[in-house]
């Protein structure tokens, strides 16, 4: 039987950066993860442990230091190509460069009084929203770029439905016209091309998914993701694909008649596990073929 040796990657995975810059007294905070992998010539790394092709991961680590002083962090989509760009460019034996990379963000501390000077150098932590990107180079010279967010956690106390479904002999659940529909979103957009306009881009997604979620009288949270998607694709052409995943965070009524007292969908009990998972993906139909821009 032959062995082969199959695709692989090598990285560093979650280097934390946090980058201020200091204009004046006015203070500006980037607060980032990076994750960067790389392949190329690596069989003999692994078939004779010879590392004569490999960069370091701890030099990627530097790198992600040195390029965000060099050429500084401004959007995460800009930076990841960067930093893909250059393993590719400046190392024969990398064939092709992924980077990850998560953004937190955080907002200024607000003045403690009315007329009190404002904190220019003061924030808190904005929510639990991470705003993601996902880039591949290659050799080629080809790029791509996913761009995302996670953990955009969104509820409507009406306006959701459930009925219809398949009932078996391990059906309990009973049909509802009225519900609350409530998940935390990951989207994650596909752009045509490397050279978009990422803050705008990003804003206006944002905002399509809020306004489609909000907007849309749910039958079901499949309908309500394919509703998010078509609104993104509607009015972002640069946008190819858009990739969504939504837990069914589920509300349930409680049971206060032992106690003497009705429940007219006032009180309700959050559970955390188990839920539904809702997946899906909506494109365009002339959208280019996804390679590995996923992966």
């Amino acid at each position: 039987m032959a062995v082969v040796l199959g695709p692989n990657r090598y990285g560093k995975a979650e280097t934390r950066l946090v980058r201020v810059v200091r204009d004046g007294g006015v203070h500006h905070l980037k607060d980032l993860s990076v994750s960067t992998a790389l392949s190329g010539d690596m069989e003999a790394v692994h078939l004779t442990g010879d590392n004569a092709a490999v960069l370091p991961t701890d030099t990627q680590k530097n790198t992600v230091y040195a390029l965000a002083r060099s050429r500084g962090v401004d959007q995460i989509e800009d930076f990841a190509l960067a930093l893909a760009r250059h393993f590719v460019d400046s190392q024969p034996t990398i064939r092709h460069a992924r980077v990850e990379i998560e953004e937190y963000s955080w907002e200024r501390i607000p003045p403690a009084a009315p007329g009190a000077g404002e904190r220019r150098h003061s924030f808190v932590r904005a929510g639990t929203e991470v705003r993601t990107c996902l880039v591949h180079h290659d050799e080629s010279g080809r790029s791509t770029v996913v761009s995302g967010l996670r953990d955009l956690t969104v509820l409507n106390t009406t306006g959701s439905e459930f009925h219809g479904f398949i009932r078996d002999a391990y059906t309990t659940l009973e049909p509802t016209t009225d519900r609350v529909l409530a998940t935390a979103v990951r989207a994650r957009w596909r752009h045509v091309s490397p050279d978009s306009d990422f803050a705008g881009s990003y804003r206006e997604v944002r905002r399509r998914l809020l306004e489609a979620f909000a907007g849309t009288h749910s039958l079901s949270l499949q309908q309500t993701l394919y509703a998010m998607g078509r609104s993104v694709l509607a009015g972002r052409p640069e946008i190819c694909e858009v990739r969504l995943a939504l837990p069914n965070r589920h509300h349930f009524l409680v049971d206060l008649e032992p106690f003497g007292l009705d429940n007219p969908g006032e009180v309700y009990f959050a559970a955390d596990r188990p839920y539904g998972l809702i997946e899906g993906a909506v494109l365009t139909e002339d959208a280019p073929g996804a390679g590995s821009a996923w992966d």
